[in-house]
């Protein structure tokens, strides 16, 4: 439902309490029960209800749009409205205009908006601190969760402060590795610097690897809390492998297919899968290249690899159908801080070539459920790939490993983590709170 500001929550509040304050001044006049009645009462031991908690939650990218931070987010959004949590998301308007669904207990905020240079289908948030400090004003929410540091995400963050309220943030883009790939290389300390200051505000961060916890620590970032990556093993799954799309690929039985998933950008790596595949087909005539997904690199791409297949962006059971139909992945990128498409790629039991970094050094088992290569080995990458494109046997005892790690990364899991870190910022807020509250105050 998207909304804006209104009192009708706080006046329910107010009718409440004066409710209860009418019924305590009459109170001497209730008679009192009698002791043997309380005295016949049987009393179990039942768990404690669970709190539910009012949360914004604050990105600048969220589905239809399709990319790590949107997908997770979503997930987020389910898992918290399934442990009976009030959400307000606050996002910017989408780029077709189109009114977000109702749902209950659900708030969507919508903001302006920015076009982002090269991806027409993306938008960031503009700066919105004065709406938010009004919308918080009106109805505080008991936390504030960041997901993104771009400029909606700084307003989210001085309007939280301004008003007190506990404040998280997720660290999900190594954009200071970026500059390498767009020749802005000197633009990485300064990145970093502003990254450092944004995420020191908050009362905590998350991190999805404990690698990246230990690299951040390193460079000055402080309350780091990992929160990994969840992956849904319903909908990625290998039963979904697909004759029929073979046939368009104009894959046989026995070629092998090689695929990549995600954005098709300079910070991926990509070259490095054509010339892996160039090696593989040298051996293979008969193999091929899918690439799923779009942006700025496709036309370059196809102009190497005349011979790659681009399917574009795919959503849902056709995504996954495309994971599971192949026979390889391969997935380049030394930028990411998890990679949620490497473990999509292993709940659909497929080996994953991939570096020693990110997700797939914490989730796969080097000669076990897939292959690492030492991060910046290019060779050895091009190598493993063709080693494994040639071995049929140890694609399938690497997949079916794959395929069994993926089950242990449930989104469940990973919510009650979130959830938990929430919690322990709403708590250290309550007490710093009455920590500095005066004792004349506090009675009064």
């Amino acid at each position: 439902m998207t909304s804006s500001p209104n009192v009708t929550d706080a006046h329910e509040t107010v009718v409440t309490a004066g409710t209860v304050i009418a019924l305590l001044h009459r109170a001497p006049n209730i008679k009192a029960v009698s002791q043997s009645v309380i005295d016949e009462l049987e009393v179990h031991d039942l768990p404690a209800a669970r709190r539910s908690r009012r949360i914004a939650l604050v990105t600048e990218t969220y589905p239809p749009e399709v990319n790590g931070v949107a997908m997770s987010m979503a997930r987020l959004v389910e898992g918290l409205h399934a442990l009976d949590h009030d959400l307000q998301l606050v996002r910017p308007r989408p780029a077709d205009g189109a009114v977000p669904r109702e749902a209950q207990r659900l708030e969507q905020v919508l903001t302006g908006a920015w076009p982002i240079p090269t991806y027409p289908n993306l938008r960031m948030g503009v700066p919105s601190r004065r709406a938010l400090v009004r919308l918080w004003s009106l109805r505080r929410p008991d936390v504030v969760h960041i997901a993104t540091e771009g400029p909606l995400g700084w307003s989210a963050l001085q309007a939280a402060l301004h008003l007190k309220l506990p404040v998280t943030s997720d660290f999900r883009t190594n954009f200071h590795a970026y500059g390498h790939h767009y020749r802005l290389g000197w633009l990485a300390q300064p990145i970093m610097a502003y990254l450092r200051k944004f995420h020191n505000r908050a009362d905590s961060t998350m991190v999805p690897t404990e690698a990246l916890r230990h690299q951040l620590e390193a460079r000055g970032f402080e309350r780091l809390h990992v929160v990994s990556r969840g992956v849904d093993t319903h909908l990625f799954d290998p039963a979904h492998r697909s004759a029929a799309l073979r046939r368009q690929w104009e894959a046989g039985d026995d070629d092998v297919v090689m695929a990549y998933v995600g954005r098709l950008a300079p910070e991926k790596n990509l070259n490095l899968v054509v010339r892996a595949f160039e090696r593989v087909r040298a051996r293979l005539p008969g193999a091929r290249l899918v690439f799923v997904g779009d942006g700025p690199m496709r036309a370059d791409l196809a102009a190497r690899c005349p011979a790659a297949l681009f399917a574009g962006q795919r959503h849902g059971a056709d995504l996954a159908a495309h994971y599971a139909s192949a026979d390889l992945f391969a997935f380049p990128s030394l930028t990411e801080t998890f990679g949620n498409v490497t473990v999509e790629a292993m709940a659909s039991g497929l080996p994953v070539v991939a570096f020693d970094c990110a997700a797939a050094a914490q989730t796969i088992r080097d000669g076990e459920s897939g292959r690492l290569v030492a991060s910046g080995d290019e060779d050895g990458f091009a190598a493993t790939t063709l080693e494994l494109a040639c071995d049929a046997n140890t694609r399938a005892a690497l997949g079916a490993a794959a395929r069994v790690q993926a089950l242990r990364h449930d989104w469940a899991g990973v919510v009650r983590r979130f959830e938990a870190v929430l919690v322990r910022a709403i708590d250290r807020d309550a007490r710093l709170v009455t920590l500095t509250t005066p004792a004349h105050a506090a009675l009064h």
